[in-house]
């Protein structure tokens, strides 16, 4: 039975995938994909590869990437009061940090809250923390930390999804698992379709920390076409509208140098067809996404990006619209049956 997206997101946000430890995220992906195909997990990459039933040698090949990595910390030192000292892994927005809870992945799952100093004590308000200042506070003494945590260990920000009004939902690592929730929906659509291309899923790695596993997973797969779906900025209280898109207003159709123009206007001309909500994203040279490591490829594949409209990115309490990846698993489910 075919879940909505909310029931998805609830599935693959809550999952641990800080860069470099994709594992827990990228194989609730495969589960929830596992009727539709075949999956792996690579223990050398940390990215996951999805094939859809039907994988024919002969036939060309459409690959789908989304991110499953998130941003959180790594554990760097542990002082003789037994905090934590962590840093940044990806770019995490310092303004959100004080007093979140975080659970640190050493031997055991350990709660911790990132420190803050009371407003009545501090001399200047309203800072947001440096780098170098982040530490976690586990309750514990040094002894007690060091049996359960070792240096280098992950931690992540705790926050559960939650429903909004209308269709939006909030929660962590929406970037970019409503890309990977997109992508289930669409391989759902597709489902019982006998198509003339192969459709090959890359849930890559390492996206927050340079588009790491999409460089190495595109080259494994050696696609014909790729699209690229990963999260983008949606408007909110004093942000230029000429920058970002809106929320429920459809995907954002991606236009660059870096891409190509034959699918951005194929994807384009489909939305009109097909009365498919849509919007533009005009970039003026590289994208920031995994788009640009996968259009390189090998010899060269034909890449587009097709973004979720997303506010409060880089957050715990990242905001997008339901519709909006419902739609553009109905764009990019409809190119690919159209494909020959």
């Amino acid at each position: 039975m075919k879940m909505d997206g909310f029931e998805i997101i609830k599935k693959l946000s809550p999952a641990f995938g800080v860069s470099g430890e994709e594992r827990y995220a990228a194989e609730a992906a495969l589960s929830l994909l596992s009727p539709y195909g075949t999956g792996k997990f690579d223990e050398r990459t940390g990215n996951a590869f999805f094939r859809r039933k039907g994988f024919d040698k002969s036939k060309k090949t459409i690959l789908l990437d989304a991110h499953t990595d998130e941003i959180g910390f790594v554990i760097t030192y542990i002082t003789d009061d037994g905090f934590l000292k962590a840093a940044p892994v990806g770019g995490i927005d310092r303004r959100m940090l004080l007093a979140s809870e975080v659970t640190v992945f050493g031997r055991e799952k350990v709660k911790g809250v990132i420190t803050s100093t009371p407003p009545h004590l501090e001399k200047e308000h309203g800072n947001a923390p440096e780098t170098a200042d982040i530490f976690i506070d586990t309750g514990m003494t040094k002894e007690q930390a060091e049996k359960l945590i070792t240096l280098g260990d992950k931690a992540a920000v705790i926050n559960e999804p939650v429903r909004l009004l209308g269709n939006r939902i909030s929660g962590k690592a929406l970037d970019d698992r409503c890309g990977v929730m997109t992508l289930i929906r669409c391989i759902e659509m597709l489902d019982g379709y006998d198509l003339s291309v192969n459709v090959v899923l890359l849930l890559s790695s390492k996206e927050e920390i340079g588009e790491i596993g999409a460089k190495v997973g595109a080259f494994d797969i050696d696609a014909d076409w790729a699209i690229a779906v990963d999260v983008s900025f949606a408007d909110t209280i004093g942000e230029n509208k000429e920058e970002c898109g809106e929320l429920g207003m459809g995907a954002m159709i991606g236009i660059s140098p870096s891409l190509s123009r034959e699918m951005s206007q194929a994807l384009i001309s489909l939305a009109k067809e097909k009365g498919i909500p849509y919007q533009y994203e005009v970039m003026g040279g590289k994208t920031g996404t995994n788009a640009d490591m996968i259009a390189v490829s090998k010899g060269g594949i034909k890449t587009v990006t097709v973004s979720v409209p997303e506010r409060y990115m880089h957050t715990p309490a990242e905001v997008i619209d339901l519709n909006d990846t419902e739609n553009t698993a109905v764009l990019i489910s409809e190119y690919i049956k159209g494909l020959e």
